[in-house]
């Protein structure tokens, strides 16, 4: 299938493309900088092919230029990477958000990092750099040394302002109630009912990406494991699958199916988690309390499985550190006792006409909305989008395994509800599933010496899928470009607020599971 898109783009751009590399399912595609808008809107719209990350990279000691790359998700499970190249003496690019909504935050984050323009974006202000940030430090350039402290400056960030008689602002964050981090929420109102959100982010960002480079590849399984701290097994998974795509290592078989189990333990604990939360906002307290009481049972089971309440020390570059066979039948009977309380707890929770009235029609996000933002998970699927990289990118075991994706049209917090309530069946299935059919073989292929290489990784975490863009030069990390599934679906929120009243927002906010720390890295 990556022949075929290269064949059509050659055929309607041909003088524009300059190289062209195929490596497992992905194709590399070096162009004109001047053609990039055109290619990038002939994929999007005429291969029905969604934008799923934009990334730079400094290889200026390499080939004197930065390097920006498209990613796009083909059919048949193929990715096709349009790359451009950006003289350092002329640093600016054209935008593509004006056809691809879903390259708005992706071009800001490069304009700050990089220091790249994006010309003619409809919102050039800064993103992940704050106004006292000196002009001209950009984190992810070679030169600019991690240890680094610009002295800070005066500056202050324009929100949008809606103004007319009535109008007013209410300003929510960035430091909340509870242990949550920190995120910025300005909502102008008349009255009650919300006419527009601005959210402003970043402000523990962590600096991840700059922390991968020059680091040896077992450290880095380690911090791929704490990016989202809920999401530990989809992003240490991601990471590995990409540094074994690049060295060819034969992940064995067994090693597979227990990574799929573990993914679906943590599916299965966000979802209900996210459920009570929803339970909570609505003030239905019985339901939330059942909910706490069945994620706990399951945090605990993760803890008996791996020594960890968030699964983490299990995954490897290979393969698996420990075996789990002898937790088989302590999984299947605490699962099969889960599902029949998992499913009195919805019926309990769909019957009842006060969280309906709640819930129902509430914060919906409209499917052209969300296929232009490229939401994913399972708010893409509440609102009509059948997308799951389990499925359009299998890896791991679900290749061998049969579930449904559950895909909704409504949009709204009952849909979002119903989908995480679906899928939780379905983990409780595909889990089943993989125990019954342990394949007898090692759990962690030997790794010899790491290879010079660039390779995507990617999974379907509980919220969306989390993508890993690895570059290894001499044992090292060149560059880890993470795409959480937050950063998606984050700007989503401004429409799913729009014509409900401001006592919604809790409600809707929780039903789209949200990450901060996903987002800030």
């Amino acid at each position: 299938m990556t022949i075929q898109y290269l064949e059509y783009i050659k055929k309607e751009f041909g003088s524009q493309v300059l190289e062209e590399k195929r490596s497992h399912n992905e194709i590399y595609i070096t162009v004109r900088k001047e053609a990039v808008v055109k290619i990038c809107d002939f994929l999007y719209h005429h291969f029905d092919a969604p934008l799923i990350s934009i990334f730079a990279t400094d290889d200026r000691k390499k080939t004197g230029c930065f390097g920006i790359h498209y990613v796009f998700s083909g059919k048949e499970d193929a990715f096709i990477i349009i790359r451009i190249n950006i003289d350092e003496k002329d640093p600016k690019f054209t935008s593509v958000t004006h056809k691809i909504p879903a390259a708005n935050w992706y071009e800001r984050e490069i304009q700050d990092m990089f220091g790249l323009t994006p010309k003619g974006h409809p919102d050039p202000r800064r993103l992940m750099n704050f106004e006292d940030w000196a002009d001209g430090a950009h984190p992810l350039r070679k030169d600019f040394d991690i240890n680094t402290k610009p002295p800070r400056v005066k500056g202050e960030y324009v929100y949008r302002r809606v103004e007319g008689e009535g109008v007013y602002e209410i300003p929510v964050g960035p430091v909340h109630a509870g242990v949550i981090e920190p995120g910025h929420f300005r909502f102008s109102v008349a009255g009650e009912p919300i006419l527009n959100l601005e959210i402003r982010h970043f402000y523990t960002h962590k600096g991840v990406e700059k922390l991968f480079e020059n680091m040896s590849i077992d450290k880095a399984v380690f911090l791929a494991e704490r990016i989202s701290g809920d999401n530990s097994v989809a992003h240490v998974v991601a990471f590995c699958q990409a540094v074994e795509k690049i060295n060819g290592i034969n992940v064995p078989l067994r090693a597979k199916y227990i990574r799929t189990i573990l993914m679906e333990l943590e599916r299965l604990y966000n979802h209900t988690g996210d459920i009570a939360g929803i339970a909570t906002d609505v003030a239905f307290a019985f339901g939330a309390a059942h909910a706490n009481k069945l994620k706990e049972q399951l945090l605990q089971l993760n803890e008996y499985v791996t020594g960890s309440r968030l699964l983490r020390g299990m995954n490897a570059v290979g393969g698996v550190r420990r075996d789990i066979v002898d937790k088989r039948e302590r999984i299947l009977k605490e699962l099969s006792l889960f599902r029949i309380e998992f499913r009195e707890l919805m019926e309990l929770l769909f019957d009842s006409p006060s969280v309906s009235d709640r819930i129902e029609t509430t914060g919906r996000i409209y499917n052209d909305i969300a296929a232009g933002l490229h939401v994913v998970g399972p708010v893409a699927r509440a609102s009509g989008i059948d997308r799951d990289v389990r499925r359009e990118h299998p890896y791991a075991a679900y290749h061998e395994l049969e579930f449904k994706v559950p895909v909704y049209k409504a949009g709204d917090v009952l849909a979002r509800t119903q989908v995480r309530a679906d899928e939780v069946y379905e983990s409780i299935s595909i889990i089943e599933q993989a125990l019954s059919h342990l394949p007898d073989s090692d759990i962690k292929a030997g790794v010899t010496e790491i290879k010079d290489g660039c390779a995507f990784g990617y999974t379907e975490a509980p919220r969306g899928e989390t993508i890993y863009w690895v570059d290894i030069s001499n044992n090292r990390i060149e560059r880890c470009k993470v795409r959480d599934p937050s950063f998606c679906n984050w700007l989503a929120i401004e429409y799913a607020v729009l014509d409900n009243i401001v006592p919604d927002f809790p409600i809707i906010n929780k039903s789209l599971g949200l990450s901060y720390s996903g987002n800030d890295m």
